[in-house]
């Protein structure tokens, strides 16, 4: 009644207006409020990306209540919406030398996409030819599904705010799309890949003045290679040109299968923050449109089209934590075998720079690296470690140690160490160092041997 009389006041009803009508069911609701609330959890793991996806599964996996937050829409990460999608190393001079749980879900992969392997048993000529190509779409699915099974409690479009370490917990303030919720944990497993809650909890972090650009990866079709006169087309664009043929996207797991795609370099991109990511992703974007428009002014290329355009900047380097051990170039390449050993690492020294060439230093015959778990535990830390590229490494060591497959191992065994603390109410490096290798090889990761 009072709605009706004050249209009436207004003057509606003698404009022809009526006043709405409503289906059987409907009502008016009061305006969205934020939803707050306040939950407990063993294990919480910030960072839904090549590591964290892994330390979720593992932690839920081994009975810990475990709470994965990730600000993004999806898990994987660099893996999906970077578009990274062959990830590696697994195997290193025709074995296998990292398992566990990223292993099975890269195999998951390959195997509901009717892909094939390489033959890991022959050394190949290039070390990029023993990674594994994937459908991004599937391993998305697959990474939630495990999660989902092993009980995680996944909360998307959420970003921490604020953290404190009080009577043994953290505390952890969350605000996402119409929530601010307080999750109080036994322990943190920092998987941002910039070490940003490692920072936010007052711990030391590095960086370079100067660090490797990001890329922004693409493809290009409608267009044939084979047919254009380069001689009319400037030469830094021939290779862009050359390995994005639409006639050659057909992807398959196997050595030698040429996997179509190219990139944008992004100097100086940043995923830490929401601002310099913003950043990252308009200039890769910005250069990307510019390069497109560019392409199509040359003869043959026409027709030429965007065919495929990944989610965000892949990012390379950012920050790491100053941990109980850094470990150094001449550690990975020697292949030092650490007491406290937990996972290993097989790649290159890989130094991405903008204007010049790639920077590389290959492991010698038979020597493969390991990674200490100190060196994912800040200094001073309470209750705490990362895993992923923000590990505790000098720049040259961390461009070989970034990769994915490393970042798995390093996530799974984080997440062990973090579940045996909780139960015993401690530290991770406080916890006996072979209580954890048992728990991770019962879970399928390979741990390195000692020499």
């Amino acid at each position: 009644m009072k709605r009706r009389s004050m249209l009436k006041s207004m003057g509606a009803v003698s404009l022809g207006m009526v006043t709405p009508s409503f289906a059987k069911g409907e009502s008016l609701v009061a305006p969205y409020k934020v939803k707050e609330e306040s939950i407990t959890t063993e294990i919480l793991v910030v960072g839904g990306g090549t590591a964290g996806t892994i330390a979720a599964i593992q932690a839920g996996r081994a009975g810990a209540q475990t709470i994965l937050i990730e600000s993004g829409s999806q898990l994987g990460g660099t893996t999906t919406t970077g578009g990274v999608a062959f990830p590696g190393i697994f195997h290193a001079w025709g074995k296998q030398i990292i398992g566990g749980i990223g292993w099975e879900l890269v195999m998951d992969c390959v195997e509901l996409n009717g892909d094939k392997l390489p033959n890991f048993s022959k050394v190949p000529d290039s070390h990029w030819k023993h990674q594994v190509t994937i459908n991004v779409s599937l391993y998305t699915l697959l990474a939630e599904e495990k999660c989902l099974e092993a009980g995680v409690d996944i909360r998307y479009y959420e970003s921490p705010t604020q953290i404190e370490f009080k009577k043994g917990k953290w505390i952890v303030e969350s605000v996402g799309k119409g929530t601010k919720t307080t999750i109080v944990c036994n322990q943190i497993i920092d998987c941002t890949g910039n070490a940003l809650i490692a920072s936010m909890a007052g711990y030391d972090v590095l960086r370079e003045k100067d660090t490797q650009p990001g890329s922004l990866i693409f493809r290009l079709g409608g267009y044939n290679y084979d047919s254009l006169d380069l001689t009319k087309i400037p030469e830094k664009y021939h290779r862009v040109l050359r390995q994005n043929m639409l006639e050659n996207s057909k992807r398959e797991s196997r050595e030698h299968t040429y996997v179509p795609y190219s990139y944008v370099y992004v100097p100086g991109a940043d995923s830490t923050t929401s601002d310099v990511h913003t950043k990252a992703n308009n200039e890769g974007r910005n250069t990307l449109l510019k390069l497109v428009r560019t392409l199509k002014t040359f003869p043959g290329c026409e027709n030429l089209k965007l065919v495929d355009l990944k989610t965000e900047t892949a990012v390379r380097e950012t920050y790491r934590i100053d941990g109980l051990y850094k470990m150094n170039k001449d550690d990975y390449t020697s292949g030092k075998v650490f007491d406290d050993a937990i996972s290993h690492s097989f790649y290159p020294i890989d130094l991405h720079r903008e204007g010049k060439s790639i920077y590389q230093e290959f492991l010698k015959p038979d020597v493969v690296a390991c990674i200490p778990l100190r060196s994912l535990i800040p200094k001073q830390s309470r209750n705490f470690l990362v895993a992923g590229r923000c590990v505790s490494s000098d720049r040259l060591a961390n461009s070989a140690l970034r990769v994915q497959a490393s970042c798995m191992g390093m996530g799974q065994a984080a997440a062990v160490a973090a579940v045996l603390a909780s139960k015993q109410g401690v530290s991770p490096e406080q916890v006996d160092i072979n209580e954890i290798k048992e728990l991770l090889k019962k879970h399928g990761a390979i741990v390195p041997a000692q020499k």
